[in-house]
């Protein structure tokens, strides 16, 4: 399978659908179902927006329902069965979901036109990422399971990492029923439940980074991480899981270190006036991000092909609120593969 011009090249993106849930089910307690027309407004606009990235490989995070995700995926062109997402699932045979799609929080997938070699979800973090969350204890699971994915694109094997880590937003305790413990409005609790929620972040990052590592590690197979990583490119909590300024010291490390799309790309400085994929408390920023390994540096002997070009899709952010099928904005890859 090659392209029409015989040139071994591929979209890949990423894109957070802003809770895409099946009609007329309850997905948050506190938040209503879409009813048929409200879904149907919902899966026309994720349609609309995704159908001009032209994507062969679109990572999606905040997915309640695989068939919800399915259709979208139909009328983008794809097959269900191109569809993965496992803790989203709507088939009452797969043991995650048993039918009922995701539960408490929503999931990521990936949808890929490539045949798929192998699919892996994390849910335990790594026993040395593992770190004791202020008033909490031990974070030993995902709250949102990355989902690794190796396809089979050209006949290079490609390994795909899809995340959804946790969000700046405070995180105050709750008992079992939900109900608040604390005092929101206390700025010394609003502050450390800020800082929960960054240490969740970080040890979600660090037992992404370790599960890199292995798969990198003296392997030439590349690799691409992509998803919404909840901070900006730059952040410690980004760099834990790709470690690109390490290289800077020791360049064994371009081995098993990611490295940013947008800044390694053939065309680079022709878009960065314009990239930003979500408005935080008024502020543009990078939080939707793709980076790639060793293997598509083109400068680098072990090069297997090169990032051509990246683009950001985000103008539906300037719409307003009610318009917005999606608070996030897309960002995607075309990369092109040696022959």
């Amino acid at each position: 399978m090659t392209n029409n011009d015989g040139s071994k090249q591929f979209y890949i993106a990423t894109a957070n659908l802003l809770n895409f849930a099946n009609p007329n089910r309850i997905y948050y307690k506190n938040a209503p179902a879409y009813d048929n027309k409200a879904y149907e407004h919902k899966r026309r606009g994720l349609t609309d927006l995704l159908a001009k990235a032209h994507a062969d490989i679109i990572a999606v995070q905040e997915v309640w329902d695989s068939n919800a995700l399915e259709a979208l995926a139909v009328a983008l062109g794809f097959k269900p069965e191109q569809v993965v997402i496992p803790l989203a699932s709507n088939d009452t045979a797969n043991p995650y979901t048993q039918g009922r799609g995701a539960q408490n929080t929503p999931a990521v997938g990936i949808i890929s036109r490539f045949e798929q070699l192998e699919t892996t979800l994390l849910e335990e973090i790594a026993p040395k990422a593992v770190i004791d969350i202020p008033d909490i204890g031990p974070h030993q699971h995902f709250n949102r399971p990355p989902l690794i994915l190796r396809v089979d694109a050209y006949g290079q094997p490609i390994t795909i990492i899809t995340a959804h880590l946790k969000s700046k937003r405070a995180f105050f305790l709750r008992d079992e029923n939900g109900n608040l413990l604390e005092d929101m409005d206390d700025p010394n609790i609003r502050i450390r439940a800020k800082l929960r929620s960054l240490c969740m972040r970080a040890a979600e990052a660090a037992s992404i980074r370790m599960s890199i590592m292995e798969r990198l590690h003296h392997t030439r197979e590349p690799l691409i991480l992509l998803g919404d990583m909840n901070d900006v490119t730059g952040s410690v909590t980004t760099q834990l899981m790709t470690e690109t300024g390490e290289v800077n010291y020791d360049k064994s490390m371009r081995d098993v270190a990611l490295f940013d799309a947008a800044r390694i790309q053939a065309r680079y400085g022709w878009m960065k006036d314009v990239a930003y994929t979500h408005i935080h408390q008024g502020m543009p920023e990078v939080i939707d991000q793709l980076f790639v390994s060793e293997e598509f540096l083109p400068d680098s002997k072990f090069s297997l092909g090169h990032v051509e070009r990246v683009d950001y899709f985000n103008d539906h952010l300037k719409w307003d609120y009610d318009d917005r099928v999606t608070d996030h904005g897309i960002i995607r890859a075309k990369i092109k593969l040696k022959d």
